[in-house]
């Protein structure tokens, strides 16, 4: 069992960097060491490694290629949203009929009716289902082969003006703030309209 003993370690003004005299023996020496090593240690030194920024969404919303990459993708929701319309619109239709009807119907009648549009509804929603999945497919397919060409030209200009590294900026993103100064941006949207790769 390890008994507190009050002993001073340091002269009175250095008590406080060690927790006021209190100590175990062995802490003291440890607290002393962390005292005058880590108070006494060389300044930082500043790194020489260049940093740059692009906003990626800027990039796209101002490049021939990612607008061409959003009306792509534009045009393959559309054509799956009136998939989808043209479903809604007849689970409207026969909902509508069976509400109709359903006073006139016999029960065994309205009862198969009212299975059939539970069967269609299902389908309906494996159906959409299915084209989000397509959507989701087609916009990895479509945005990863824009970001290639993204990555390819930021990989040029950052070498070309000797960066080490380049972070993309965007809302909800790990990067809170950058200076105007280190975007390139600009740099990666005119090489990419020129198409050069």
């Amino acid at each position: 069992m390890t008994h507190l003993v009050r002993q001073p370690i340091l002269s009175r003004g250095a008590q406080s960097c060690v927790g006021g005299g209190w100590s175990l023996s062995v802490w003291g020496v440890v607290a002393l060491t962390l005292c005058v090593g880590g108070c006494a240690g060389p300044p930082p030194t500043q790194s020489t490694a260049r940093i740059g920024v692009i906003d990626g969404q800027r990039v796209l919303e101002e490049t021939k290629a990612g607008q061409a990459a959003k009306e792509s993708l534009n045009e393959f929701m559309k054509n799956r949203q009136a998939l989808i319309k043209l479903e809604e619109n007849e689970l409207k239709r026969m909902e509508s009929e069976l509400i109709k009807q359903a006073s006139v119907l016999s029960a065994n009648a309205r009862k198969a009716r009212e299975e059939k549009f539970r069967r269609r509804m299902l389908l309906y929603q494996q159906k959409t289902a299915e084209l989000n999945r397509e959507v989701q497919d087609k916009q990895r397919e479509v945005l990863g082969a824009f970001r290639e060409d993204v990555e390819r030209i930021v990989a040029q200009v950052a070498r070309e003006q000797g960066l080490a590294a380049v972070l993309e900026t965007g809302r909800g993103g790990p990067l809170v703030y950058s200076d105007a100064n280190i975007d390139i941006s600009d740099r990666v949207i005119q090489e990419l309209n020129r198409g050069i790769r």
